[in-house]
């Protein structure tokens, strides 16, 4: 099967790390020229150097940041003036805020919805009527399992990701006549620089390595899954291999999602 991206060019949002840096691994090794998004330039220049020895396309780093809506259109102008025209965006720029619905502030809400909501519409807004008079376009918004089965004080990311999984749909309608394919990808527990995080946050004597392994006994398949397993589903729906794939919501979780 090819999952071969030469000549396209893929902007990732949360590219210098984490899922959107092995997602933009990825589409550099099948051939795409990559945009990553990311608030930090040093981290940037860090994730440039990690994937450009395996590039064939071109690759880049553009400072935004995602929820500041004055941000968006100059990176998007940088990113095709450098690049070129954008056939695919991979909405990723996000982070898990969670807490009791009591103690979820007006200002927690905002900033989770300005992110994770509006940032992805803000930067398919400026892509898609390119997509569309191309005849050509990919859209992957990257969620997590909560937005099929919400859990008690998993918001606001919880309700951010289910308005994303709903944008997924409309967009997936206004886009398939147009061959403009709009996905869902839901992350369940994968091992990224975000379990890193929560295992430093612990304040546990667990090595991070038996904390991974531990929290990979509740999952069916035994084990958490890895960045780079997450990576080859979003390049198989970004090449031509997915061309008959369009508004799916699909779990990658190891079947831990209690909803298919």
């Amino acid at each position: 099967m090819d999952c071969r991206m030469d000549g396209r060019t893929a902007i990732v949002t949360g590219g210098s790390m984490g899922l959107g840096l092995a997602i933009a691994h990825e589409f550099a090794r099948s051939g795409a020229n990559v945009a990553m998004i990311a608030r930090r330039a040093e981290m940037l220049e860090e994730a440039k150097a990690r994937i450009s020895p395996d590039a064939s396309g071109k690759v880049g780093g553009f400072v935004c940041d995602m929820s500041d809506a004055s941000a968006i259109q100059p990176m998007f102008d940088a990113v095709t003036n450098t690049l070129g025209p954008v056939d695919v965006i991979v909405n990723n720029a996000g982070s898990s805020q969670r807490g009791a619905f009591l103690e979820v502030t007006d200002e927690m809400w905002q900033s989770d919805l300005e992110l994770k909501l509006f940032g992805a519409i803000r930067l398919t807004r400026l892509a898609f009527p390119g997509m569309i008079e191309r005849k050509w376009g990919r859209i992957l918004n990257v969620l997590n399992i909560g937005a099929k089965a919400p859990q008690a004080t998993g918001a606001p990311t919880v309700v951010s990701r289910a308005a994303g999984m709903a944008l997924t749909k409309v967009l997936a309608g206004e886009g398939a006549p147009h061959n403009v394919l709009v996905n869902g990808l839901l992350v369940g527990r994968i091992v990224s620089d975000q379990i890193a995080r929560r295992h430093a946050n612990a304040d546990t004597n667990v090595s991070l390595d038996d904390y991974i392994a531990e929290a990979g006994e509740a999952i069916p398949m035994g084990r958490m899954g890895t960045a780079a397993e997450f990576a080859n589903m979003a390049t198989f729906l970004a090449s031509d291999a997915g061309s008959y794939i369009t508004g799916t919501a699909i779990n990658v979780d190891g079947n831990l999602s209690p909803v298919v």
